[in-house]
């Protein structure tokens, strides 16, 4: 792109999630980013943007008026989950750069096409997604750990991930919560896109196999609130992910296991969090095939790397949080002072196809894998299923 001082934001979509990236770009944390348009069909929104940003943002009632402005060089969507694909392919048609909050959509079959879309007719524009959480010190840690091969061959992934509670009121308080037709799924969609995304980022390697039980627990909504599901990687590891909005207390706990040790991070926020990394020292094939002891064991030691609340807390008022960072790392790579997107559009292919295959084993009670003919329309066949059923019959 034009050389430029700074890369013009607009926002789609400004209701929770939304405001506040749209409140830190206009108090100038992202020293390279300037937040020009936003738009949103409530009026309430737009109120509340009028008065918030004054004329010093233009404020629009439909995102096609805001792409056909010109004011803006990126466009930061934050919309109901169906539609991010749609928008996503308007505003690369009118060659304007996204990032997109996640999820990437609720099913793979529409950002398939829109990710194949982008790199066939549109490689110029960067198309990202705000997959925050992959700048976690932690993860960030974790992952470098795998790649260095300190863990050696991956055998099994486990992560519970239950400390989402929702109350009913939760799901009371928007006729879009807790709906096939409004969401596309439950937690899921809503609260696990991330967890789903590292979940498959840390292992590095594609599911092949998923087999899940998907239920509502002890709330009136449609979708699912208690998810168990084992999973096969492609390069041979297993994979556990069990997660809800239901329990309390709940647990955050990620176990990752190989030949060479096992890596836990647990924690039940950014203030606690913590990574224990025990490395084996002799790989575990190597030591069972060299050990002539009954009963013996690999000898190990472990590392434990706290991320104290003193130093979180410092690293938040330096950085306000990690979402600002990823809108950083995307006007720094527009600039081209940095070289590469925290996640790409397509890379949202990867969590969601775990969401989706989930969902499909749970319906249909048997086995799925991804690569199965037909495994994207017979999804896309399901979910259909059930938003035809919930109009009829719907708890809500």
């Amino acid at each position: 792109m034009a050389k430029q001082n700074k890369i013009r934001y607009g926002i789609i979509g400004i209701g929770k999630q939304g405001s506040r990236y749209a409140g830190q770009l206009f108090a100038g944390m992202d020293k390279n980013g300037v937040l020009t348009a936003v738009c949103d069909i409530a009026e309430d929104r737009r109120a509340w943007a009028t008065q918030k940003f004054g004329d010093k943002v233009k404020v629009f009632d439909n995102y096609e008026a805001l792409l056909d402005s010109k004011l803006v060089d990126v466009v930061l969507i934050d919309t109901p989950h169906y539609a991010h694909p749609v928008i996503a392919k308007t505003a690369l048609d009118k060659d304007v750069n996204v990032l997109c909050d996640k999820p990437a959509g609720v099913y793979t079959k529409a950002v398939r096409e829109v990710a194949q879309y982008a790199k066939e007719n549109k490689p110029n524009l960067k198309f990202g997604l705000l997959y925050n959480q992959r700048t976690s010190k932690i993860y960030k840690a974790a992952k470098a750990l795998i790649d260095a091969g300190e863990l050696g061959n991956l055998k099994r992934i486990v992560w519970i991930i239950t400390n989402w509670y929702r109350p009913q009121a939760y799901y009371s308080q928007g006729g879009w919560r807790g709906t096939w037709a409004g969401e596309g799924g439950g937690v899921l969609i809503n609260q696990d896109p991330h967890q789903l995304d590292l979940f498959t980022w840390l292992a590095g390697s594609k599911i092949t196999s998923v087999n899940a039980i998907a239920r509502t627990v002890g709330r009136q909504i449609n979708v699912e609130n208690d998810v168990t599901a084992t999973c096969t990687f492609e390069n041979g590891a297993t994979g556990v992910f069990i997660t809800s909005t239901h329990e309390a207390p709940g647990t955050n706990r990620l176990e990752i296991s190989g030949d060479g040790g096992k890596m836990v991070i647990s924690g039940s926020n950014d203030f606690n969090m913590k990574l224990e990394f025990t490395k084996l020292e002799t790989l575990e094939p190597e030591f069972s095939k060299t050990n002539t002891v009954f009963m013996g064991k690999p000898k190990s030691s472990k590392k434990t790397v706290k991320f104290m609340p003193h130093e979180v807390l410092k690293g938040l008022l330096a950085d306000k949080g990690q979402h600002i960072n990823v809108i950083r790392n995307f006007s720094n790579v527009m600039l081209d002072k940095e070289d590469k997107l925290v996640g790409n559009y397509e890379e949202g292919l990867n969590g969601l196809t775990f969401s989706n295959a989930i969902h499909l084993s749970a319906w249909l009670g048997r086995t799925v894998s991804p690569q199965e003919d037909g495994f994207e329309d017979t999804y896309y066949e399901e979910l259909q299923k059930r938003i035809e059923e919930e109009k009829t019959n719907s708890v809500k």
